[in-house]
C-alpha cells in the first residue's frame, strides 16, 4: 500500500472541493483522475502529497513506511542554471559523488592500502552498484531521447527551453528518480504522437504507482486499470480503463434513476392509500400498516447529479458543391529569407463534400500554418488553393489571439453577429454554460476552458457547411470532449481537423493527412487505420518493385546485396557484442567474488590490483552496452 484515505475532507472558507473521500492507491496501481474542470482534482493531488492538509478532525490519511512521491506541474522541479544533461545529472548526484569518492579511494590505495581504505571501498562500491551505477548515463540518454530531446542537443540551457518543453524535461526527470508514487498532472500536453507512444510504453513497465490527471481519453484507455471520478466534491471508483469507466458510470446512473424512481412511485402509492384510508374506520388498520411500511423504507438517494456539459449542435442550410477545396502543388515555409524553413512541398489533394479529414504530424511540422494557408491567412510559396462554389468556412484557432480581451463575452458574440439580438446569443452562450453574469464578464478573465466554450459557441450560431479546426480539444474537460465529439461524428458537413487527441481521432476523420518530413501522406479511416497502415508499410518496406532496365536492375541488385552484407555485419557484430557483455559481467562476478574472500582482504596489493581491474572490465562494458544499444536501434529502424 502506497497511501490510504480515509473520510477526508477539503473545504476553502464555505466552498466545500470534496467531502468523505476514502479511496486507496496500492503498490501497482494505475489510476486516472477524471472530472469536469473546477471540481478539485489539483486540491485531491496537493492533499495527497502533503502540500495541503484536510480538514480539521475530517478523517486521517496514512502512507506506506517506503512511500516517496515524484508529484509534476508545469515546470516544476526544475533549477533552469544548467543543461538539459547536467538537470538529469542532478537526479543521480548521490550516485556521482559515490563514483568521486571510489577513485579518490582508489588513488589513496596506491599510496597506501590498509584495511580501513579497503573496507571503506568495499561499502562504497556497494552502495554504488545498489543505486546501478554503470548504467546511469544509458537511463538518462533513454529517457531524453524517448521524451524527444536528442534533436536539441542534451547540452542546450534549461532555460533556453520553451515553456512546453520544459514540462517534458520536468516529467523526464520523474521518471529517471522513479517515486514509488508517481503523480502527473495532465502530462500528454505539449507531447507529439511518438513521444506519447513512448511515454504509455515506459509508464506501462513502470515498478511503482500511477495517479494521472489526464484529459487524454486514448492515454487514459491504454495505461489505467483504476479510474476516479471526483464531481460534486464526491469521489467514485471504477475498475479498468476510461472506455470501462464511461460504460459502468451510464450503467450505474440508468439503475440508480430507475431504483429512485421505483422507490418514489411507491412511497407516492403508499402515501395516497394513507391520505384516503387513516380516518375511515374500516381500514384505519390497513392504513396504519401502511403507514408504518413507509417508516420502514430505507430511502434510496437521488441520481448523482452530475455538472450539465455543453450542449453543441452543428448544422447548416445550404449545401456547397461536391468538390470543397482543391490543392495543387502547395509549398508553404515559416521565416523568411536565411531563416526560412520548408515545412510542406508539392502537396496535392482533394476534399469533397462531407469528408472529414484530420491533419496530423510531429510538433512544428506545419499542421497551423497548412490551414492558416488554406484560409488565404498567409501567403503560399507556391501552388493553387481553390475553394468550391458556395462552401461557407468556420475557423477555431487554437489560440485566443483573435479575441479582444478588453470584451464582455456577450459584446464577443455582438461583435461576431451584429444583426441578432440579444435573446439568441445568450442562449448560444448557454448552451455552452456560459450563463448568468458570465456574459458581462471579461473575456481576459475567462479561463482557458471558458474560452474554448466561448469559441464554440460562435462556431455553432454560424451554421456553416465548412469546418476548420485547430486543436479544438484543448482546455476542454472529458465531458465537453465527449459532447464536441459526438456532434463533428454527427456533423454532416466538411470537417478539416488539426488534433492530437487521438481517442477522437479514431472515431471522428474518415481520412487522415500525415504530414512526414516535409512531405503530405493520405490515408484512409481514422487514427487506428492510421496506425495500422503506418505498421504494414513498416513490414513492407524492404520490398521496392522491380526496376524496367537491366541498368537499373543491375544497380539495384548490387545496392540489395551491399545492404544485406551490411545487414549481416551488423548481425554478427550484435552477436559478438551479446556474448562480450555477458562475459564481462562474468568476469565482474568472478573479480568481485575473489574481493570478498578473507584471504584477498588482508593483501592490499592483490586488492588493488582487482579494483583496478575492476574499474577497466566495467569501462569496457559500458562502452560494449552502449555500442549494443546503437545496434539494436540500427536494426531495428533497418
Amino acid at each position: 500500500m502506497q497511501i490510504s484515505l480515509q473520510n477526508v475532507s477539503k473545504s476553502f472558507g464555505s466552498e466545500v472541493i470534496f467531502s468523505g473521500v476514502t479511496a486507496k492507491i496500492e503498490d501497482h496501481d494505475r489510476i486516472g483522475l477524471v472530472g469536469p474542470n473546477g471540481t478539485g482534482k489539483t486540491t485531491l493531488l496537493r492533499v495527497i502529497c502533503g502540500e495541503l492538509e484536510p480538514d480539521d478532525g475530517s478523517g486521517e490519511i496514512a502512507r506506506g513506511t517506503n512511500l516517496s512521491i515524484g508529484y509534476q506541474k508545469q515546470n516544476c522541479g526544475l533549477s533552469f542554471e544548467g543543461t538539459i544533461w547536467q538537470e538529469m545529472q542532478s537526479v543521480f548526484a548521490d550516485v556521482y559523488a559515490l563514483d568521486r569518492r571510489m577513485k579518490e579511494l582508489q588513488e589513496q590505495m596506491t599510496q597506501e592500502n590498509t584495511p580501513a581504505l579497503a573496507e571503506e571501498y568495499r561499502r562504497t562500491e556497494d552502495a554504488f552498484l545498489a543505486r546501478d551505477g554503470y548504467q546511469i548515463e544509458v537511463k538518462i540518454k533513454t529517457v531524453l531521447t524517448g521524451m524527444g530531446f536528442a534533436e536539441h542537443g542534451f547540452d542546450k540551457c534549461v532555460d533556453k527551453l520553451s515553456g512546453g518543453e520544459q514540462t517534458r524535461l520536468a516529467i523526464a526527470k520523474l521518471l529517471l528518480e522513479a517515486p514509488s508514487l508517481l503523480i502527473l498532472d495532465e502530462p500528454t500536453n505539449h507531447l507529439d504522437f511518438a513521444t506519447l507512444s513512448w511515454l504509455e510504453d515506459y509508464l506501462a513497465s513502470y515498478k511503482g504507482a500511477l495517479l494521472v490527471v489526464s484529459h487524454d481519453r486514448y492515454f487514459l484507455d491504454k495505461l489505467c486499470n483504476k479510474i476516479w471520478e471526483l464531481e460534486d466534491a464526491t469521489l467514485w471508483e471504477y475498475k479498468g480503463n476510461y472506455t470501462a469507466y464511461t460504460r459502468q458510470r451510464e450503467e450505474q446512473d440508468a439503475r440508480q434513476k430507475k431504483l429512485y424512481e421505483q422507490q418514489q412511485a411507491e412511497r407516492a402509492k403508499l402515501e395516497d392509500y394513507v391520505a384516503r384510508n387513516l380516518v375511515r374506520a374500516s381500514t384505519t388498520k390497513m392504513a396504519q400498516s401502511r403507514q408504518k411500511m413507509l417508516e420502514r423504507l430505507e430511502p434510496i438517494e437521488k441520481p448523482h447529479r452530475r455538472l450539465k456539459p455543453p450542449k453543441i449542435r452543428l448544422e447548416f442550410e445550404t449545401e456547397p458543391v461536391k468538390d470543397v477545396l482543391d490543392v495543387e502543388g502547395l509549398t508553404i515555409a515559416v521565416g523568411s529569407g536565411e531563416r526560412e524553413r520548408i515545412l510542406l512541398s508539392n502537396a496535392e489533394f482533394n476534399i469533397q463534400r462531407g469528408d472529414k479529414v484530420a491533419i496530423i504530424g510531429p510538433n512544428g511540422s506545419g499542421k497551423t500554418t497548412l490551414l492558416r494557408t488554406l484560409l488565404s491567412a498567409q501567403p503560399p510559396i507556391k501552388g493553387r488553393i481553390t475553394w468550391g462554389r458556395g462552401v461557407k468556412r468556420s475557423y477555431y484557432d487554437q489560440g485566443s489571439d483573435h479575441l479582444d480581451q478588453s470584451l464582455t463575452v456577450l459584446d464577443t458574440m455582438w461583435k461576431a453577429y451584429p444583426r441578432l439580438y440579444e435573446t439568441p446569443l445568450r442562449t448560444a452562450l448557454g448552451a455552452m454554460g456560459l450563463t448568468g453574469e458570465d456574459a458581462h464578464r471579461l473575456v481576459g478573465q475567462l479561463s482557458g476552458g471558458e474560452r474554448a466554450r466561448l469559441k464554440l459557441a460562435i462556431i455553432c450560431l454560424a451554421g456553416s457547411n465548412a469546418l476548420v479546426l485547430d486543436e479544438p480539444t484543448n482546455h476542454l474537460d472529458l465531458p465537453s470532449k465527449e459532447v464536441l465529439q459526438q456532434a463533428l461524428a454527427e456533423y454532416e458537413g466538411t470537417l478539416i481537423i488539426v488534433s492530437h487527441d487521438r481517442y477522437l481521432l479514431d472515431r471522428v476523420p474518415n481520412r487522415i493527412f500525415a504530414i512526414e518530413q516535409g512531405a503530405l501522406h493520405q490515408y484512409k479511416g481514422g487514427y487506428g487505420a492510421y496506425l495500422k497502415a503506418k505498421a504494414e508499410q513498416g513490414l513492407e518496406k524492404a520490398a521496392t518493385p522491380q526496376p524496367k532496365t537491366e541498368s537499373e536492375q543491375k544497380k539495384l541488385y548490387n545496392r540489395g546485396k551491399e545492404q544485406r552484407r551490411e545487414d549481416a555485419r551488423r548481425r554478427k557484430e550484435y552477436a559478438e557484442t551479446e556474448t562480450l557483455i555477458h562475459t564481462l559481467e562474468e568476469e565482474l562476478e568472478q573479480i568481485k567474488a575473489e574481493m570478498a574472500q578473507d584471504s584477498v582482504q588482508n593483501d592490499y596489493q592483490r586488492l588493488q590490483e582487482l579494483c583496478a581491474l575492476i574499474e577497466e572490465k566495467q569501462g569496457l562494458l559500458d562502452s560494449t552496452l552502449e555500442r549494443w544499444l546503437t545496434l539494436s536501434e540500427e536494426m531495428g529502424n533497418s
